[in-house]
C-alpha cells in the first residue's frame, strides 16, 4: 500500500526545510576530501552530525567507516541506507568557492553529498522514530572509489548491525550531468556494469631497431592484441550482452632505435551480465596467449576481478518509483533504457539482499545535463538542491518498506 499523502508531504517539507544544514555539511566535507579506507575527518564530521540522534553508533576496525542503527517504535524488520564518503585524485578545477583545500584530493563523484543526504535520511526518520515497525541501519562506506569498501564492511557485519540480517537495502549516486537536478531514474537488473582490470606482460628479445629478425620484438604483438581483443568483443560475445574491452595504457621501450624486451598493456573490461562476467577471463587470456605465440613470443595475463554486476531487485526498482512519484510527481521517475557503464561497490549489498540503487540527476540549474561536466572531471559541478531530494526518497524507501513488514 502507497504510503498516505500526508506522510508524503511531511518528508517532502521537512527535507526541505534541512537543506541549509544540509548544504553546510556538503560544503565542509567538500573542503576536506580524503581518499581510500581511511577517511578520519570525514568520519568525525559524520559522527557530529549523527551525535544528536540518539543512534547506536559504532565505526569499523579495518576501514573508517561508521554504522549507525536506527530503533524503530515498534518492533519489525530492518532496512539499510547506504552513503560512500571517499573522494578521487584530482585536482580540482571547479570554481566553487568551497573548494577542495587539499591539493589532489577533489569529490569529483558527488560522495560529498551521499554523505549529507544519509544524514539528512537519518534526522528524517529519527523523527519519525515512533512510526518505524522496524529498525534501520545507516551504512557510510569508505573506499568504494577501488578499494573494495562495502565488501570489507559485509565482512565486519554491516548487513546484521541491528541484529538480524536487513530485508533491503537502498542507495544512490548524484550525476552532474546526464540527468537535470532532482530526477531519479532506475531499472530492473542490471543498473550499473562489472569492472576488471587486465595486466599484459609480453615477453621478447630486445636488439637493435635495424636488425629485427635478430631479435623478438613484442611491440607489433602488442599491436596485434589491442585489436584482436575488439574483434574478440564482436564474435565471441552477444551483442545484447555487450563487452567493453579499452586498453588505456601501452608501455615499451624506451628510444626510437631499441626493440624492447617487453611491453606491457593495461585494460578495463566491462561487463553487464554474470555469464559475460565468467566468460571473458579464458576468452581474453586465450587470444593474447594465442597471438603471442603464434609470433614466437610469450606472454602473461594478470586478470583481476574487479566490482560485480549492480543488480536491482525489481520489486524494490517497483517500490523506488512508486515513492519518488508520491513525493515530487509522475515526472520525476525515469526508468533508465539502459545501464550505466560505470561500476559501483553497492553491488556487493545487492548480492546479499533486495534492494535498489537510484540515480539522482544533479546537473547545476542552468546547465545542459547533455554537456555539463561528469562525474570524476575537474570540473565538475553538482546542484546542492537535490539534497532536498535524495534524503526525502531514502527515508521514504524506508517507511515504505517497513510497512510492509517481513
Amino acid at each position: 500500500m502507497p504510503l498516505p499523502v500526508d506522510v508524503l508531504a511531511g518528508l517532502r517539507a521537512d527535507a526541505e526545510a534541512q537543506l541549509p544544514s544540509l548544504v553546510e555539511l556538503r560544503r565542509a566535507l567538500h573542503r576536506t576530501p580524503e581518499i581510500g579506507l581511511d577517511l578520519p575527518a570525514t568520519q568525525r564530521l559524520v559522527l557530529d552530525a549523527l551525535a544528536p540522534l540518539g543512534l547506536e553508533v559504532r565505526t569499523g576496525t579495518g576501514l573508517s567507516s561508521v554504522v549507525a542503527v536506527l530503533r524503530g517504535g515498534r518492533p519489525g524488520s530492518a532496512v539499510l541506507l547506504r552513503g560512500d564518503m571517499d573522494a578521487l585524485p584530482v585536482t580540482e578545477d571547479s570554481g566553487e568557492p568551497f573548494a577542495s583545500e587539499r591539493a589532489g584530493v577533489m569529490h569529483a563523484c558527488g560522495h560529498d553529498l551521499h554523505v549529507a543526504g544519509l544524514v539528512g535520511a537519518a534526522r528524517l526518520l529519527a523523527s519519525r522514530r515512533d512510526e518505524l515497525a522496524g529498525d534501520v541501519v545507516l551504512m557510510f562506506q569508505p573506499g568504494e572509489e577501488g578499494d573494495h569498501g562495502a565488501r570489507l564492511m559485509i565482512d565486519e557485519g554491516v548487513l546484521d548491525a541491528a541484529g538480524s540480517r536487513v530485508v533491503a537495502a537502498y542507495g544512490l549516486h548524484v550525476l552532474s550531468s546526464v540527468l537535470p537536478a532532482g530526477l531519479v531514474a532506475s531499472r530492473y537488473g542490471t543498473a550499473l556494469a562489472a569492472a576488471d582490470t587486465v595486466h599484459v606482460t609480453i615477453q621478447g628479445r630486445g636488439g637493435h631497431g635495424s636488425m629485427p629478425h635478430l631479435a623478438a620484438d613484442p611491440v607489433p604483438v602488442a599491436a596485434e592484441i589491442v585489436l584482436a581483443l575488439q574483434a574478440m568483443v564482436t564474435r565471441q560475445f552477444d551483442v545484447f550482452d555487450p563487452v567493453v574491452v579499452t586498453v588505456g595504457r601501452i608501455a615499451a621501450g624506451t628510444t626510437d632505435n631499441v626493440i624492447p624486451s617487453t611491453a606491457v598493456l593495461e585494460a578495463t573490461v566491462r561487463t553487464f551480465s554474470e555469464t559475460a562476467h565468467g566468460l571473458v577471463p579464458e576468452r581474453l587470456t586465450r587470444v593474447v596467449e594465442g597471438i603471442a605465440a603464434a609470433h614466437g613470443l610469450t606472454a602473461t595475463v594478470d586478470y583481476r576481478r574487479g566490482y560485480p554486476v549492480t543488480s536491482n531487485t525489481p520489486a524494490e526498482v517497483d517500490r523506488a518509483a512508486g515513492v519518488v512519484r508520491g513525493l515530487f510527481g509522475e515526472q520525476a521517475y525515469l526508468t533508465m533504457p539502459q545501464p550505466l557503464s560505470g561500476a559501483e561497490d553497492f553491488s556487493y549489498v545487492l548480492q546479499q539482499v533486495p534492494g535498489a540503487y537510484l540515480a539522482l540527476g544533479a546537473t547545476p540549474v542552468g546547465e545542459d545535463p547533455a554537456t555539463a561536466a561528469y562525474n570524476h572531471s575537474a570540473h565538475a559541478r553538482f546542484a546542492e538542491e537535490s539534497l532536498a531530494v535524495g534524503p526525502a526518497v531514502l527515508a521514504a524507501l524506508v517507511l515504505d518498506r517497513l510497512t510492509e513488514g517481513g
